[in-house]
C-alpha cells in the first residue's frame, strides 16, 4: 500500500473521531441520561481525534512552525475566555448579586421583609391565579423566594384547574393569595394596570402568620388628631396599622374615666388641651396594671400629666428644639432633622436614615428606680441645633444663659417590671365552720382518746400506735375508731372526697388545694412607655415622608409587647414621576423642540463656518 493510500486511510479513520462525538452527545441529548452507550461513543471519538492530532504532528511537524504556535495561543487564549465567562456566570447564578440604584430602592426587599421572610415559623406560598406571567411580579416573588425556602410560589391557570380555583374562592384572573397553613388570605388583585408590590405583600403575610390581633386607642377630646381623613389628621397612621394587624378605635375619657381592658397600646397624639385629674389618674393606673402608652406632645403645649411623667423621670422642656442643619434640605429651623438613632430594637436598622419633626421639644431625662429609659431620637450637637426659649423672635440664635446646646433628645422609650401582688393565702382558723357537729377545735388537736375522729381532709386511721399532733395523721390510735374514716362513703369530708363543700385548709396537708402561704411565686409583667416631643411628623403627608411612618409603627409594634412582629424599616411605594403639563406647557415643549433647538443649532453652525472663513 502507497504512503498516498495510507493517508486517505487514516483520513477516513480521522472522521470516525467527529462521528463518534456527535453520536455520543445526540444520544444523550435525546435520553437526558449519560449512560455507558453515549459515553463510550464520545470516548471512542475523542481518542481517535487525539491519534490523528498525533499522527500529523508525527508527518508533518507543523507543532513546530510558527502558524501552528501562533494558532495554539489563540486556540488557548479562546478556550480560557470561555471558561472565565463560564465561571462568571455560574457564580452569578449560584451567589445572586444586584444592585439597585433607584432612589427608594424599589427592587430591594426592604429590611422588615426580609427578616420577616427569613424567620417565617412554617411554609407559606402564594398562589396567582393567572395565565400571563409578568416578569415585574415574578420579580418580586422571586425576591421573597431567595430569602427564605419556606416561601414558595406557583402560578396557576383557573381555567385548568378549576378546582383549586373554586378552594381559594378566585372570582376573577389576578387574584393572589397567601396561603399559610390551614389559613388563606387575600392579598391583590393584579392586571394591567395594577401589579402586586412588596408593601401590600408584607402587610398580607404579617397578619396571615399573626395568630393574635392588638387593640390600638387613640384619646380624643383634648385637641387630639383625628383618625378620619382632614387637616392635620393621622388616617395614614391608623390605615397602617390597621395592614399590620392592629385593631384602632377612638377613646373618649369623658365618657367612661377608665381605659379599656382589652387596650394593648394608647396612644395620645398631640393634644392642644389639658386632661382632666380623673383622666390621668386612669393612664396612671392603666400603666401600673401594665398598660402601654404613647405620648407625642407637642411644644407650646400643657396637657397637664406632669404628675404621670414625674413617676418615669420625665421632664418637657418648654423651649422649641431648634436645628440648622435641615435647612439645606429646604427645611426650616424649627424642624430639627434626626439621624442619629439609640441603641433600641425601635431604631436598631434605621443607621443613619432620616426623619425629621416640625416644632418639636427637648425633653429632660432624671434616672427614677426601676425604669429602664433609652434615647431614641437626637439632634446633631451645638451648633447646629439648641433649645431655644424666645420663640418670637425673628431670627432665632443661640443665647448663653438661657438656651439649652444641643445635642437634645426629642424621644425616649421606658419600661418598667412590675409585679403582680399575690393574695394572702387562707391558713386553718379554728372557727372555721364545720359540716359535722363532732370536729376538734383546733386544725392540730387531731390525736383525741375517744372513738370519734375529726374530719380533716386526710382523715384516715393510722397504722401506727403513735398519734402525731399534725393534720397529716390525724387519725387517733385508738383501736375504737370511727368506721368514717375508714369508708369513703362517709358524709364526713375526706381526702378521698375532694368535692367536699367546706375543705379545712391546713398548711401542712398533703394534696392540698389551696396555695401555700409564701410559696406563690409573683407573675412579673411589663409595663412600657414611650414619649415623643413631637405628633406633627405622624400626621398624613408627613408619615410616608424618610422614615417618619417607620418610628410611629416601630414604637406602637414594641409597645404591644409582640416581640414576634419584625421592627424594622418597612416597605416604600414607588414614587410617582409622570409630569403633568398644561396645554400651553404641551405647545411650548412641541415648538421648542421642532423650531427653537434646530434654529440654534443652525445659527451656531453658520457662525462656526464664518469664522473660519
Amino acid at each position: 500500500m502507497t504512503n498516498f493510500a495510507k493517508k486517505q486511510l487514516w483520513k477516513f479513520l480521522f472522521w470516525l473521531g467527529p462521528f463518534f462525538v456527535a453520536v455520543g452527545l445526540t444520544s444523550a441529548l435525546i435520553s437526558e441520561t449519560w449512560g455507558r452507550i453515549p459515553l463510550a461513543f464520545l470516548i471512542t471519538g475523542i481518542v481517535i481525534c487525539g491519534l490523528w492530532v498525533i499522527w500529523q504532528a508525527q508527518q508533518s511537524k507543523w507543532w513546530g512552525r510558527r502558524s501552528t504556535q501562533a494558532s495554539t495561543n489563540a486556540l488557548i487564549a479562546t478556550f480560557a475566555v470561555l471558561v472565565i465567562l463560564g465561571l462568571i456566570n455560574f457564580l452569578g447564578i449560584r451567589y445572586h448579586l444586584r444592585t439597585d440604584l433607584t432612589e427608594t430602592q424599589l427592587f430591594t426587599l426592604a429590611p422588615q421583609s426580609r427578616e420577616l421572610v427569613s424567620t417565617l415559623p412554617q411554609s407559606v406560598k402564594a398562589w396567582i391565579f393567572d395565565v400571563n406571567q409578568n416578569p415585574q411580579d415574578r420579580e418580586l416573588l422571586e425576591n421573597y423566594q431567595r430569602q427564605s425556602s419556606k416561601f414558595t410560589f406557583e402560578y396557576i391557570n383557573p381555567q385548568a384547574k378549576p378546582g383549586l380555583a373554586e378552594k381559594f374562592g378566585v372570582k376573577e384572573p389576578g387574584e393572589v393569595y397567601l396561603e399559610y397553613g390551614d389559613k388563606r388570605q387575600l392579598v391583590d388583585v393584579v392586571n394591567d394596570n395594577v401589579r402586586l408590590t412588596e408593601i401590600r405583600l408584607t402587610n398580607r403575610l404579617q397578619q396571615i402568620i399573626s395568630s393574635s390581633t392588638a387593640k390600638v386607642y387613640f384619646l380624643q377630646g383634648h385637641g387630639e388628631h383625628q383618625l378620619s381623613a382632614g387637616k392635620g389628621a393621622i388616617s395614614q397612621a391608623s390605615q397602617a396599622l390597621a395592614d399590620k394587624n392592629f385593631t384602632t378605635s377612638a377613646l373618649n375619657l369623658a365618657d367612661n374615666a377608665k381605659i379599656p381592658e382589652d387596650a394593648t397600646v394608647l396612644i395620645v397624639a398631640g393634644p392642644k388641651r389639658s386632661l382632666f385629674e380623673g383622666e390621668v389618674k386612669a393612664l396612671q393606673d392603666y400603666l401600673n396594671r401594665g398598660g402601654n402608652l404613647l405620648l407625642m406632645i407637642d411644644p407650646n403645649t400643657d396637657p397637664k400629666i406632669d404628675s404621670l411623667l414625674k413617676e418615669w423621670g420625665v421632664i418637657l422642656d418648654n423651649r422649641l428644639a431648634v436645628d440648622i442643619s435641615g435647612e439645606s434640605l429646604g427645611l426650616g429651623p424649627a424642624a430639627p432633622l434626626v439621624t442619629e438613632y439609640g441603641q433600641h430594637p425601635i431604631t436598631k436598622d434605621f443607621g443613619n436614615g432620616i426623619s425629621f419633626y416640625p416644632v418639636a421639644r427637648h425633653l429632660e431625662i432624671t434616672p427614677v428606680a426601676d425604669v429602664e429609659s433609652t434615647p431614641l431620637l437626637r439632634t446633631k450637637p451645638y451648633p447646629n441645633s439648641w433649645a431655644e426659649s424666645d420663640q418670637k423672635s425673628e431670627k432665632l440664635e443661640f443665647n448663653e444663659g438661657k438656651d439649652l446646646k444641643g445635642p437634645l433628645t426629642l424621644g425616649m422609650a421606658f419600661k418598667k417590671k412590675l409585679i403582680a401582688k399575690s393574695s394572702p393565702t387562707p391558713t386553718a382558723s379554728p372557727t372555721r365552720p364545720s359540716p359535722t357537729p363532732t370536729i376538734s377545735p383546733t386544725a392540730q388537736s387531731q390525736a383525741s382518746p375517744t372513738p370519734t375522729i375529726s374530719p380533716t381532709p386526710q382523715s384516715q386511721a393510722s397504722p401506727t400506735p403513735t398519734a402525731s399532733p399534725t393534720a397529716q395523721t390525724p387519725a387517733s390510735p385508738t383501736p375504737t375508731a370511727s368506721p368514717t374514716a375508714q369508708t369513703p362513703a362517709s358524709p364526713t369530708p375526706t381526702a378521698q372526697t375532694p368535692a367536699s363543700p367546706t375543705p379545712i385548709a391546713s398548711p401542712t396537708t398533703q394534696g392540698e388545694t389551696l396555695p401555700r402561704e409564701g410559696k406563690s411565686a409573683p407573675t412579673p409583667t411589663e409595663s412600657r412607655l414611650v414619649v415623643l416631643g413631637n405628633s406633627d411628623f405622624a400626621t398624613d403627608g408627613l408619615f410616608q415622608q424618610q422614615l417618619n411612618g417607620d418610628v410611629f409603627l416601630n414604637s406602637v409594634t414594641w409597645l404591644s409587647q409582640q416581640d414576634q412582629q419584625p421592627l424594622s424599616i418597612r416597605p416604600k411605594e414607588p414614587k410617582n414621576r409622570r409630569i403633568t403639563l398644561s396645554i400651553n406647557q404641551g405647545n411650548f415643549l412641541i415648538l421648542s423642540s421642532l423650531l427653537v433647538l434646530p434654529l440654534i443649532g443652525l445659527v451656531t453652525a453658520a457662525i462656526i463656518w464664518w469664522r473660519r472663513r
